[in-house]
């Protein structure tokens, strides 16, 4: 559709402990790389230790599902995980270190609220013409960053350069890069590497939507919150609003109707990112693993599979055949 936002880049579930949710997600049938631990000198010349926040990703054609967690001290690292020294001048290590202590204490606040799904970044053909248009319309955000992130290759793990932004609440006193629901932002889309697209066991493929739950009465007012994030329209039906990206949907439903959406579903707390959809080669291969997995799922329509929250570190995960 030509816009500046016109995908989803991916979605983040915030755990309690990498281990177990690494090994939830490959009962689940997902191929999930080992976790990256950033570590740091607490001060000049000590030794560098796991620090701020460690993820990994399930990657999928076009972008991924990231698992990250709070370092805590004396908490144990994964046998498997990666250690990535981050190389900083002593000058400039107390502001590094108190950057990544805030972004673990925004993952904190989050797991205060309930273990699942808190972040969901767009995807952008170009991040600098989304930054403009979004100051024009007079959102709030914290600027076009640059970062380097791993990925896995076919000749190992490569630092790839990466540009973001994370929009934030217009309310006096909001913690930057923090809205009601979660963590909200818009990564550009990376030019393209030899990236391994690992297969995985339930036949996922890609990321298509992702559902919010809001209260009843808040339906409108996050409605044209979303509208003008993403510079466009939504679907208005009833108690329902969706947006229409290039290749995904972000479904937003009041609470009164949620279960009507996804049976037997109750937010620990609203608003509330409560799932994800993943395309899928083939959903009979995807129940037959869930089933061989023992993995609670329901049918809750024709041709598609949707594995509760409870099974899936709070938030539901609905299996869809890809479209032709």
């Amino acid at each position: 559709m030509g816009t500046d936002i016109n995908g989803l880049h991916h979605v983040g579930i915030v755990v309690r402990d990498m281990a177990a949710a690494i090994e939830t997600y490959r009962r689940l049938g997902f191929t999930v790389a080992p976790p990256a631990y950033p570590t740091l000198p607490a001060a000049p010349g000590a030794p560098a230790l796991p620090v701020g926040a460690a993820n990994t990703h399930i990657y999928l054609r076009r972008n991924f599902v990231e698992l990250v967690t709070v370092v805590r001290d004396g908490q144990p690292v994964p046998g498997e995980a990666k250690l990535i020294p981050i190389n900083v001048p002593d000058d400039k290590l107390p502001g590094l270190l108190a950057a990544v202590r805030g972004a673990a204490a925004n993952l904190t606040a989050c797991l205060d609220r309930f273990q699942g799904m808190h972040i969901l970044i767009f995807d952008s053909p170009d991040i600098d013409r989304a930054a403009a248009r979004l100051d024009t319309a007079g959102v709030a955000h914290g600027g076009v960053h640059a970062i380097q992130r791993p990925i896995e290759t076919a000749k190992g793990t490569r630092m790839v350069p990466a540009r973001y932004l994370e929009i934030s609440d217009d309310e006096a006193g909001a913690p930057p890069g923090r809205l009601p629901e979660g963590r909200l932002g818009v990564a550009e889309k990376a030019a393209a590497v030899e990236e391994q697209q690992p297969e995985h066991a339930n036949g996922a493929i890609d990321l298509i939507g992702c559902t919010l739950c809001v209260p009843d009465g808040a339906l409108p007012d996050v409605k044209r919150r979303y509208e003008t994030y993403l510079g466009r329209t939504a679907h208005h039906d009833g108690s329902t609003a969706t947006f229409d990206l290039d290749d995904a949907t972000i479904t937003l439903v009041a609470a009164s109707v949620l279960p009507d959406l996804l049976p037997h579903e109750r937010p620990p707390a609203l608003p509330a990112f409560v799932g994800y959809t993943v395309a899928v080669h083939d959903i009979a291969q995807t129940e037959h693993h869930l089933r061989t997995a023992d993995v609670p799922h329901i049918k809750p329509g024709a041709g598609e599979i949707v594995v509760p929250a409870s099974g899936a570190l709070g938030a539901t995960i609905a299996f869809r055949p890809a479209a032709d």
